[in-house]
């Protein structure tokens, strides 16, 4: 389900969330520049997750969420190195019952699902499998910075949201 929301129905990353909201954390990659940035997101991710506790896993779900993350990053990396002149930062956010992607470039155009994909054949499949994947993904613009330069496009943000397993949803880690 793509949408153009700027934050998930799912409420875990409410725009203003109450006092009695649990902390998320969040971490940051610049990959603006950079070679080998899918390798690099993959291992920002995974270290990421051992610190948070979604590595190593306990359980064959808490396995399969973990393994569906770091699959969801290299796919919207990869997305953004074909489709938009790469990736310029990735961002990971940690709440109590998802974990959420963004990866930020400036290229034009929004990601979709391609009608034309098929089985067996490369490309075209990478946001069919981040859909199957997450709760939720889309797309937000931003504004450029204010120290940006004349005339910077704005920013495009891809996002998806990954559950966490059961046991971490009751705050289990």
């Amino acid at each position: 389900m793509a949408t153009t929301r700027s934050f998930p129905a799912s409420g875990d990353f409410d725009p203003e969330p109450s006092p009695a909201a649990a902390v998320r954390q969040v971490r940051r990659l610049r990959l603006a520049g950079a070679a080998g940035v899918v390798v690099k997101a993959r291992e920002f991710t995974r270290v990421a997750l051992y610190d948070w506790g979604w590595l190593p896993a306990l359980t064959e779900e808490q396995r399969a969420s973990a393994e569906d993350a770091l699959l969801v990053v290299s796919e919207l990396v990869t997305n953004a190195c074909l489709h938009a002149g790469g990736p310029e930062e990735l961002r990971i956010c940690c709440g109590p019952k998802l974990l959420r992607v963004e990866v930020v470039d400036r290229g034009p155009g929004d990601p979709a699902l391609r009608t034309t994909r098929r089985a067996g054949r490369p490309g075209g499949h990478g946001m069919y499998i981040v859909q199957r994947l997450c709760l939720d993904w889309g797309v937000v613009h931003e504004l450029p910075e204010p120290d940006a330069p004349p005339g910077s496009p704005p920013a495009k943000v891809v996002w998806a949201e990954v559950p966490a397993a059961p046991a971490w949803e009751d705050g289990v880690l």
